[in-house]
C-alpha cells in the first residue's frame, strides 16, 4: 500500500507559506532520527523539488563532493567538465543553475546537513556565502536544510553566532505522531487494531513512523513486539546502538545518561544522574543533557512549587525505555520473551510507567477531555517527602487537577487502601501550601475507567484511554 502523509498540518502550512512567498526562505527541519523529516519534505514537494541531495554518514569531503556532483549530473544535467572539488564551488554551480532556470520557485532540499560538515570542509562557511551573498535576495528560492543531529542544527544553523545568525526564516521541529496520528498511520497500512492494542504498540515504538512501518498488520500487537524485538536478528535489537552512534560523536556518554534515567521513571536531578552514570560534574555532562533534550530523548522540567535548581530530567523516548528495560536485558536465545512475559509482574511494572509517559505526552488531549482546552493552564509533576503526583494541571480558573494515572486490563477497581493513599496525596498537596488556595479536583486517567464502588467517588473526573486519541 502506498505511503501517505499523515498529520503534519501545521508543518505543511509553514512550508506552503514559504513556497507561496515573494521572498526567499531558509527553513531548518530537525527532529529525532526516523521521525519522518525527509518523507515530509519529499512527499509534500513531490514533482516540485529543483534540487536535492543528502549527506553521507561518517564520510570524507571527497566522497561528499562526489555525491554532490553525481546528483547534479542526474538532476540538473551537468557534464563532468563542470564537476567541483569544494563546497564554495559547489554552491556557485548551484547558484548558476538556479539563475538559468525559468521555474517560478526553486526548492532546494539538503538532507542530513550535519553529515556534510566534515573536518576542514568549510561547508557551513560555503552555505553562509551562498545564502547571504546571493540566495536570500531572490524571490524564487526556498532552501530547506534538514538533519537528525538536533544539537548541530540548533547550534550551527538556528542559533548560529556567525554569518548565519538570524538567517533561518522558519524552524520546524518534527515531533513523533500522537496516538490519533498513529491510529491513522496504522489504518493506512491495513491494520485493524483496537485502541488498546495501538497503545500497547505505542508504548514500545512511540509515534515514530519508520518504526511503525515495521509492524506486520496480520499479527497481533504481542506477536509484533516479540518478532521485532526478540527474535533472532530482530530489527530493534541493533537499532538502539545505531541510533545513538549516528547522532552523537561520543555516544557512549549519552547512553550512560539514558541507562541511568531508565532506572527511575519519574526522572532524576542532575546530581542523581551524575552519581549513577559516573560522568564528571563539568560542562561535558551539561552538553550531553542538552543534546539529549534537543533530540527529544529526554525532557527537563521543574516540579510544581520547586525552584529552578531542582529541575528534573526524565527519559521520554518510548523505544529507548523499552530497550533499556527489556531488550537489552534478555538473552539472545530467549526468542519468545514477550509472548511468555506480557502478562507478568515485570510487564505490569513497565506498562504502568510507560502508560504514564503516554499521558504526559498527550496533555492537550487530557485538557480537551476535561473541557478546559480554552482555559489557560500549565502541566507539572509534584513531589514531597510523603507523596508524589505524576501530573498536575494548574488552571487559570483557580482549579488544580491532581491526576492519578493507572494502567489496567479492564475497569480499574479502587480498593479502600488505595483510596486512602489518594486521600493522603491530596492532603499532602494541600497542606504543603502548593495548592495556593485553589480548588483541588482529583482526576483518574485509566484505560477503561473506574469500576463503580463506595470508594470511586473520591475522583471528580475520569479520563479513559479513548480520550487520549
Amino acid at each position: 500500500m502506498a505511503k501517505i502523509l499523515v498529520g503534519r498540518k501545521e508543518e505543511i502550512d509553514v512550508l506552503d507559506e514559504c513556497y507561496r512567498s515573494n521572498s526567499a526562505h531558509f527553513v531548518a527541519v530537525y527532529g529525532r532520527r526516523r521521525v519522518g523529516k525527509t518523507f515530509l519534505v519529499k512527499s509534500h514537494f513531490e514533482g516540485r523539488l529543483f534540487f536535492t541531495f543528502t549527506g553521507l554518514a561518517n564520510s570524507t569531503l571527497q566522497k561528499q563532493i562526489t555525491n554532490f556532483n553525481v546528483e547534479m549530473a542526474q538532476q540538473l544535467s551537468i557534464s563532468s567538465e563542470d564537476f567541483v572539488t569544494d563546497w564554495f564551488s559547489a554552491f556557485q554551480l548551484l547558484r548558476d543553475k538556479i539563475a538559468k532556470s525559468k521555474l517560478k520557485k526553486k526548492v532546494i532540499f539538503i538532507d542530513e546537513l550535519p553529515w556534510l560538515d566534515t573536518r576542514n570542509a568549510n561547508f557551513v562557511q560555503a552555505l553562509e556565502h551562498f545564502w547571504n551573498g546571493w540566495a536570500n535576495m531572490r524571490s524564487d528560492v526556498l532552501l530547506i536544510g534538514c538533519g537528525s543531529a538536533a544539537s548541530w542544527m540548533i547550534k550551527k544553523l538556528i542559533n548560529n553566532k556567525g554569518g548565519l545568525h538570524n538567517r533561518v526564516t522558519r524552524r520546524l521541529q518534527i515531533e513523533p505522531f500522537t496516538l490519533s496520528e498513529t491510529e491513522a498511520f496504522l489504518k493506512n497500512l491495513g491494520a485493524q487494531y483496537s485502541k488498546y492494542q495501538i497503545v500497547q504498540l505505542y508504548m514500545v515504538f512511540g509515534g515514530i513512523p519508520y518504526y511503525l512501518e515495521q509492524i506486520n498488520v496480520s499479527q497481533s500487537d504481542v506477536q509484533n513486539i516479540n518478532t521485532l524485538c526478540f527474535k533472532s536478528n530482530a530489527f530493534f535489537k541493533s537499532e538502539y546502538d545505531l541510533l545513538f552512534s549516528s547522532l552523537f560523536s561520543h555516544h557512549q556518554r549519552h547512553q550512560s545518561v539514558m541507562a541511568a534515567l531508565a532506572k527511575k521513571g519519574s526522572g532524576m536531578t542532575r546530581s542523581e544522574i551524575l552519581s549513577l552514570s559516573k560522568l564528571d560534574t563539568g560542562g561535558t555532562t551539561t552538553n550531553i543533557l542538552k543534546e539529549l533534550e534537543e533530540s527529544s530523548f529526554i525532557r527537563r522540567y521543574q516540579a510544581y512549587g520547586k525552584k529552578e535548581k531542582d529541575q528534573v530530567y526524565q527519559l521520554i523516548d518510548f523505544y529507548s525505555l523499552f530497550y533499556l528495560n527489556h531488550i537489552s536485558k534478555v538473552s539472545a536465545s530467549d526468542t519468545t520473551y514477550w509472548i511468555d512475559n506480557f502478562n507478568s509482574s515485570k510487564y505490569f511494572a513497565w506498562s504502568g510507567y510507560s502508560f504514564e509517559l503516554v499521558c504526559l505526552t498527550h496533555v492537550s488531549a487530557i485538557k480537551k477531555a476535561l473541557g478546559i482546552q480554552g482555559i489557560g493552564s500549565e502541566a507539572y509533576s509534584w513531589r514531597s517527602g510523603e507523596a508524589q503526583i505524576d501530573l498536575i494541571i494548574d488552571r487559570k480558573d483557580n482549579v488544580v487537577n491532581l491526576c492519578e494515572i493507572k494502567f489496567s486490563l479492564g475497569k480499574y477497581k479502587l480498593t479502600k487502601k488505595y483510596a486512602e493513599e489518594i486521600q493522603n496525596k491530596i492532603n499532602s498537596f494541600i497542606s504543603s501550601g502548593d495548592s495556593k488556595n485553589k480548588a483541588v479536583f482529583p482526576t483518574i486517567i485509566t484505560t477503561y475507567g473506574l469500576e463503580k464502588s463506595i470508594h470511586s467517588g473520591i475522583f471528580i473526573n475520569q479520563i479513559i484511554l479513548d480520550n487520549l486519541f
